[in-house]
């Protein structure tokens, strides 16, 4: 398995580094925008509770879509599959993450997955609590509970900003609530949303989630099995067929392994039983994928023969 040493990593990093002139700071979300376009960072969590790490480390970052993936596995655990299927659809699509075009377009108007913004608002709708903060609580403590690290936080600058300049969101809330796939006040879902998106951690504490998932959703540290075996398996499908936006099946073939990304330039890589990767690469490519942690991603699976398939 991959990188003998720090410095290997290191290497691959410098190379990788080399693209991020190419992307784009996400800066259509005011307080993201303030990122430095050539940060690179990389953390590897063995499931043996080793780490390597390399890069620009000591840099946090909010999850972004990457919390789509955990609130998924919530409410899956809150609600059961058939509650959660019945309104969030299941299939991949070939549309940007925040497009409305299916909802109007798709026979029965649900969303037809968990990680397109329309999939993940109603997922977190469905987050079980008396209100936005309760929900929000839940969230973060099972987010400590699966980086084991209790300090994890909501980034407010960030949370802010993107509650300021949600129109989209507001408006694919709306539709949904037209057809009752949410209920509730959709003042308090976006508030809740850019909340859940703003969470905030380092490289480290990313792959460490993914160490988790790799486990099929035991935490290699506490031995606790956080996540059941089955609604793990299911968020790492959704991983390979929707993961990475619309560049899915590329990354699918090129790359090979469940992965999350997220417009802050996380992303969080999965290879199945051995380890979890965290990412973070600010600059991003037209899809709003981390353009130099695709390339990274890339040079490890190339090197290590990391594919599933």
């Amino acid at each position: 398995m991959p990188c003998h040493t720090n410095e290997e990593l290191e290497e691959l990093v410098s190379i990788a580094r080399e693209v991020t002139k190419d992307g784009k700071i996400a800066d259509y979300i005011p307080a993201l925008g303030e990122a430095d376009q050539n940060d690179l960072s990389v953390a590897i969590y063995h499931v043996e509770n080793t780490c390597m790490s390399a890069g620009d480390i000591e840099k946090s970052f909010t999850l972004q879509s990457i919390s789509k993936v955990l609130t998924l596995a919530l409410v899956l655990m809150d609600h059961g599959e058939s509650f959660v299927f019945d309104r969030v659809g299941m299939e991949p699509t070939g549309d940007p993450f925040n497009s409305i075009v299916k909802l109007e377009t798709h026979e029965n108007q649900r969303p037809l997955n968990p990680m397109i913004n329309a999939g993940a608002l109603a997922v977190t709708n469905m987050i079980k609590g008396s209100d936005k903060d309760e929900k929000l609580s839940r969230f973060l403590a099972f987010t400590k509970e699966l980086t084991f690290n209790k300090d994890i936080k909501v980034c407010h600058d960030i949370a802010s900003s993107e509650f300021e300049n949600a129109w989209l969101n507001r408006s694919l809330c709306y539709f949904m609530k037209k057809d009752g796939i949410i209920d509730g006040d959709v003042e308090d879902l976006i508030d809740l949303y850019s909340k859940q998106c703003s969470v905030q951690m380092h490289s480290l504490d990313l792959a460490k989630i993914g160490a988790v998932f790799a486990l099929d959703g035991k935490h290699p540290q506490t031995e606790k099995q956080i996540i059941p075996k089955d609604i793990a398996r299911i968020c790492k499908t959704f991983m390979v067929t929707c993961g990475m936006y619309n560049a899915s099946g590329e990354f699918a073939i090129k790359v090979g392994i469940p992965a999350k990304s997220g417009v802050s330039g996380g992303i969080m890589g999965i290879v199945p039983y051995h380890f979890g990767i965290g990412i973070f690469g600010p600059s991003l490519d037209q899809k709003g994928n981390s353009i130099a942690g695709i390339k990274l991603l890339h040079l490890l699976s190339e090197k290590y023969e990391l594919s599933i398939f």
